[in-house]
């Protein structure tokens, strides 16, 4: 059973991140003239302005830099309440904020290696698969 979650966003670029989450990758984009993985998802690289960003598969391995537990319903009813939330500094670069996969708060350590799984979710746009970490 999926499980209810705020509406993501859609459309262009947006809608190749999602692709990329339904077939289990996590795809970001690169920008083609220096380098640097953009996230989240643009129309021009941070770095040097250029335009020519191509979305790859990352090997979804980062670690750790911090996390949350949220007690105030933000979303209105949409999450269960107490819930955790990550920052995991992926090992192309980008900060990617998610949700813990199998992991207590209790257990959550700056510097942890965690590695990308995916979880069914829903939305008002349909079905989807969600990028979460777990311990690596």
């Amino acid at each position: 059973m999926p499980q209810t979650r705020p509406n993501r966003t859609l459309g262009p670029r947006h809608d190749e991140f999602w692709a990329g989450c339904a077939n289990g990758e996590l795809r970001l984009q690169r920008c083609a003239a220096c380098g640097v993985v953009a996230w989240p998802v643009t129309s021009a690289c941070e770095e040097c302005g250029s335009p020519d960003l191509v979305f790859e598969t990352l090997s979804g391995r980062g670690t750790m830099t911090s996390w949350c537990t949220f007690h105030y319903d933000y979303y209105r009813g949409v999450l269960p309440l107490p819930h955790d939330t990550v920052l995991v500094e992926l090992e192309e670069g980008p900060q990617f904020i998610s949700n813990p996969f199998n992991l207590d708060p209790k257990d959550m350590k700056v510097g942890m290696p965690v590695k990308v799984n995916f979880i069914d979710c829903e939305d008002a746009g349909g079905v989807f698969r969600l990028p979460v970490f777990e311990r690596a």
